[in-house]
């Protein structure tokens, strides 16, 4: 018997760093995900297959059933975050333990590069909770941490917006499907952010939080009607410009992209990932001039 269970990659197209304190952002639950398949196989063990988007075996483990001990692995490290998810997982549910001894064979398949930051992690907590029967938000405090809002987009269909609540987040469908989303794409900066890097550092900064999070929920509720590019262009800058400023760093554009005539925002961490461009598709030879050759349109990208 095989059972599967599939969640959604997401980007965040607003409130990034600021919905940690319950800024409320607008997420997009992304056409790319990953799979978690379940087969019965009368063995000791637990075998672990990390498939990556080319069908291709990235990774491979065997745990102990009764412990979760790694037997043998390909990558320590990737084990040890494995087995550190297995546990808490049977923590928050003790019965999980008897679907582990019904299920040897579990294989996990992203379709996207694992390097795009479109949610690995959230997508495996999000499956994982739910063959479990656990909270999703309570296993990703104990494992990743993190705001919450990739587990929201994991499980959602449409957009979001998202606001923090202990383990029981403010989530609602709203309906974002811009006129002019014919300019929008999705570059790729060929490099990976460490999201709790990221928010170390964010945690360190002192400022005016309740200001901070005023602002950044008034362009989120806006940008939700916006029906004219220019006017989401100037939003979009605004957040840029109050996140540069909250962060102490500059923005994505003043850093790499200073003579692009239309705007660039950030997409969660700043500095690596995805950034969101507006313009034509002409427009785009700016970016693959300049070595970003992964460039998505916002159709090919977006549920």
């Amino acid at each position: 018997m095989t059972k599967e269970f599939y969640s959604n990659g997401k980007l965040l197209l607003t409130g990034e760093y600021a919905i940690l304190d319950g800024a409320k952002g607008l997420a997009l639950p992304t056409k790319f995900g990953q799979s978690l398949k379940l087969r019965n196989k009368n063995t000791e063990t637990i075998h672990w297959f990390g498939v990556d988007e080319n069908d291709d075996t990235w990774f491979y483990a065997e745990f102990s059933k009764s412990d979760f001990k790694t037997v043998t692995t390909t990558d320590e490290a990737t084990s040890d975050r494995l087995k550190q998810i297995l546990i808490e997982t049977k923590k928050l549910n003790p019965e999980f333990l008897s679907k582990i001894k019904e299920n040897s064979i579990i294989e996990t398949k992203v379709t996207f590069p694992m390097t795009w930051g479109l949610g690995t992690s959230s997508t495996l907590i999000a499956n994982m909770s739910t063959w479990a029967g656990v909270n999703p938000y309570q296993l990703l405090e104990s494992t990743f941490g993190g705001s919450g809002y990739d587990i929201a987009c994991a499980t959602h269909n449409s957009a979001i917006t998202y606001q923090r609540n202990n383990f029981e987040p403010i989530v609602d469908e709203v309906h974002f499907n811009p006129s002019f989303k014919d300019e929008l794409f999705f570059v790729y900066l060929n490099q990976k952010k460490n999201s709790r890097d990221a928010i170390n550092s964010y945690r360190s900064l002192n400022f005016d939080k309740e200001a901070f999070i005023t602002k950044i929920d008034a362009i989120t509720d806006n940008i939700q009607k916006c029906t004219d590019i220019t006017e989401f262009e100037d939003l979009l800058n605004e957040h840029e410009a109050i996140l540069s400023k909250t962060l102490q760093i500059p923005t994505i554009k003043d850093s790499l992209f200073t003579d692009y005539p239309r705007t660039i925002k950030s997409l969660g961490a700043w500095g690596g990932d995805f950034v969101l461009a507006t313009g034509t598709e002409d427009d785009m030879v700016y970016f693959k001039n300049k070595g970003y050759e992964t460039i998505l349109p916002y159709s090919k990208m977006i549920l």
